[in-house]
């Protein structure tokens, strides 16, 4: 389980699916803990001022307890059953910096929402990091870090002890986080400068002492103990998991390579594995003989997002940054990333301030076939460091292959890259213009080798250099046919055609440098629009070279979509940022979502749906077609959309990932077996006009399907049951009823001749169906039917078993 914003996502470890997602915080979920006396329930906290009592297995909500607090840390132990512990901020105001810890006791009453009015101070002027508090040895002790201190609170002495570090290198010997022994009187603290300091005998205050474990060469992010205590694992900002064994000396072991910080470390109750996260929003699940079991990954963020947001054609993933020099392809549908691209290939440092190559820009043609990006590296030593490379799609391997890399395609930065969109049915060679701060536009085109058979590509090379008056070339893009090129200058928009290059108009009103430029799409083609920095929209017709239309909005994005006609323009004129969708051909918006976040937007994108989706409310059909993405300026991913997280989720996969986490032990084989027979042999003795009604029976799924501790009462429950297994009389057709005479009549030896003639009524079809059967079937006399009736009686179903 991990808490992933306002919400909880439940993981398989085996298959690495998604099971569920646990809604119902209105805000940052910031500690999730098991219930000790129950391992299949879990609470978690958050800064809505609320605990949570779930049942993660089948993501059911089971209790909400109201504190009014806003909590920052949550600890849930053993030997206090019935209360957890909290960081809340002192006088419940997060703007003091004061943090305290607290015990509150969760009443057991009825009721699915509970407020709790016991809370007992325990420790006062903490850390509201939940890293910078433990619990020592059966929750005997509670230990908190904070800058220089470190506390120790017995609960049955009812003393606090402090134990300060020496302030000669201040900063340097900063406590970062803390953990305690499970089984000894032990506490493990890490430091800013990379020590570890294990602290014994701290139960008498002048007779403490403490050894010193160094490794890490900068600050110790977390710190662990295995579930024995013979192990201490440490992470850091070197990407490496320490492990240090045999009585916590020197000894250590190292998992090297983790991709990225390490943030947290836990490990499962049983020992079994260790869990680590990381700053580029992965967890990395590693066996107790430290080998890597699995690693789910989310959408990569932190660094920063240069190359904006696509859509790669052939896969339909988003397509932005991700590591340090490398593209991620991230599955909006399943919600975890498909693959990383090596883009610059070189090995990055984890090293502050060193400037290293970054990936700037990146762009696909219309079919998925190519790929070019922009790589730089700037210092103030040195040049300017500029590499485009193109990359092409490749079957086998399922991935794109390095084809051509040109060395500074521009005497300065590139500002725009987009390839030439062309209709299927055309085949012209691939078209790549860039834009440079150096004042040019440039034409790249891909040769190919007309000397073979084959005609295979062999690089890619400049075809046209175009420029306007010196000034610098902003922003590019094609139209939808391909047959025109808008390239911005600065202040001024110029339109190119495609096949000559000649330059066919500018458009230069009203004043400001151009920041978005793009053309409307199918019946709105012959639109051109852009924004600029002094807050203007305006849409300008091709066919008469005029201005269109204009509207007063600081545009800091404008995205359209590629199956409508639709574009979305977001703004930011406060705090939070406001979304218009319109088209080209009109000033009036479509639609008016103001506040869809707080800050800025940096980046959109519309993401073809498989499938159109049906929307009635007429303000929201634009999302028919599409779904629209935006990334905030805090790298959180948004979206519009009708369905919960837990909807989202693939039904298929979800099911899956938990019949492979099913345990296959012996017992489970020979049972699933006999059950298997079982049902094969109830198959072959159902008739075919037989109803299940207690499998269908909406009673009987709710009694299976709902965990036994949430159900209602068996007196509730019963009535409900029974009435779901009788027969309704007025549902009932001829032949059941036929079918019913026929079973009594066959469990009577002796039957009168006015039985079987009331039988044969009930049996009787339709009188032409019966004229066609009475020469097909035999006369039988009533000897034959006596014994055919006992035949019928007689149980076969142990055939079904050879």
């Amino acid at each position: 389980m991990c808490a992933s914003g306002d919400y909880i996502k439940v993981y398989s470890t085996t298959t690495e699916e998604c099971l569920h997602v646990l809604q119902g915080h209105s805000n940052l979920v910031t500690g999730i803990q098991l219930n000790p006396q129950n391992h299949l329930q879990l609470y978690s906290c958050s800064l809505d001022g609320t605990i949570k009592l779930w049942d993660f297995m089948d993501g059911i909500l089971i209790k909400t307890f109201v504190i009014g607090y806003q909590s920052f840390a949550l600890y849930a132990l053993a030997s206090s059953e019935g209360s957890v512990f909290v960081i809340v901020p002192k006088d419940n105001d997060e703007r003091s910096g004061l943090f305290q810890l607290v015990s509150l006791k969760l009443p057991k009453l009825p009721g699915q929402e509970v407020e709790v009015n016991e809370l007992q101070l325990i420790l006062d002027s903490v850390s509201k990091s939940p890293k910078c508090t433990a619990f020592g040895r059966e929750g005997e002790y509670v230990v908190s870090v904070s800058e220089l201190h470190l506390l120790v609170c017995f609960f049955k002495k009812k003393k606090i002890y402090s134990f300060p570090l020496s302030s000669k290198h201040s900063d340097r010997n900063y406590f970062t986080c803390v953990a305690c022994h499970p089984k000894e009187d032990c506490i493990a603290s890490g430091h800013r400068d990379g020590k570890i300091r294990l602290w014994r005998n701290f139960n008498h205050k002048r007779e403490y002492t403490f050894s010193t474990l160094h490794w890490h060469h900068d600050q110790v992010l977390d710190l662990v103990f295995s579930v024995e205590g013979t192990s201490l694992l440490s992470g850091g900002i070197e990407s490496v998991l320490v492990q240090w064994r045999d009585g916590l000396d020197s000894k250590k072991e190292f998992l090297p390579r983790l991709g990225s910080t390490i943030e947290h470390i836990s490990t499962s109750p049983d020992g079994t594995f260790l869990c680590t996260s990381h700053t580029d929003n992965k967890i990395t699940i590693i066996h107790s003989n430290l080998r890597v079991s699995a690693v789910i990954q989310g959408l990569v963020k932190g660094g920063l997002v240069n190359t904006g947001l696509m859509v790669d054609p052939r896969t339909k993933a988003l397509v932005l940054n991700g590591k340090p020099g490398h593209l991620q392809f991230y599955s909006l549908q399943n919600d975890k990333q498909l693959y990383n691209l090596d883009i610059v290939q070189q090995e990055y440092i984890h090293q502050y301030g060193l400037n290293q190559t970054e990936l700037m820009k990146a762009a696909f043609d219309s079919k998925g076939n190519w790929l070019a990006t922009v790589e730089q590296r700037r210092d103030r030593d040195i040049e300017l460091e500029l590499q485009m490379k193109f990359w092409a799609y490749d079957e086998q391997t399922q991935s794109f292959a390095l084809n051509t890399r040109i060395n500074m395609p521009h005497e300065d930065c590139v500002t725009g890259v987009c390839f030439r969109s062309t209709d299927e049915s055309e085949n012209p060679a691939p078209t790549l213009v860039t834009a440079g701060s150096n004042g040019q536009f440039k034409v790249w085109m891909l040769l190919a080798d007309n000397d073979g058979e084959t005609n295979q590509s062999i690089g890619w090379t400049c075809d046209f250099v175009g420029s306007y008056h010196n000034y610098q070339a902003t922003n590019c893009c094609f139209s939808e046919d391909g047959s025109l090129l808008a390239v911005s200058f600065e202040k001024t928009i110029t339109v190119w055609d495609s096949e000559t290059w000649d330059l066919k108009c500018t458009f230069c009103h009203p004043p400001g440098t151009i920041q978005n430029l793009c053309f409307g799409r199918l019946s709105c083609c012959k639109y051109l629009l852009g924004s600029t920095s002094t807050g203007f929209l305006c849409s300008w017709n091709l066919l008469s070279c005029t201005l269109e239309w204009s509207a007063q909005l600081n545009v800091s994005v404008l995205q359209p979509d590629c199956l409508s006609e639709n574009i979305a323009a977001i703004s930011q004129t406060s705090e939070y940022s406001d979304l218009f969708v319109f088209q080209p051909s009109k000033p009036q918006p479509l639609c008016i979502q103001k506040n869809i976040c707080r800050g800025r937007v940096q980046w959109a994108v519309f993401v073809p749906r498989d499938v159109p989706e049906c929307i009635r409310a007429e303000r929201y059909r634009w999302l028919s077609q599409s779904q629209f993405y935006f990334l905030t300026e805090s790298h959180e991913l948004m979206t519009f959309s009708t369905k919960t997280p837990e909807e989202r989720l693939s039904p298929s996969s979800r099911q899956l990932a938990v019949e492979e986490s099913l345990p296959l032990t012996p017992f489970h084989l020979l049972l699933g077996k006999h059950q298997q027979q079982t049902k094969e042999a109830a198959e072959v003795r159902k008739a075919p006009g037989q109803n299940s009604l207690a499998q269908d029976s909406p009673a009987v799924k709710e009694l299976l399907h709902t965990p036994a501790h949430v159900l209602p009462s068996a007196s509730f429950l019963c009535p409900i049951f029974i009435n779901s297994l009788l027969v309704s009389k007025t549902n009932s057709s001829a032949g059941d009823v036929a079918n019913e005479v026929e079973m009594e009549s066959d469990m009577e030896d002796n039957e009168s001749d006015e039985e079987v003639e009331v039988a044969e009524v009930h049996h009787q079809a339709p009188q032409a169906a019966a004229e066609s059967l009475e020469d097909m079937t035999p006369t039988l006399s009533k000897a034959q039917e006596k014994e055919l009736r006992r035949l019928r009686r007689m149980d076969y179903s142990w055939a079904a078993s050879l």
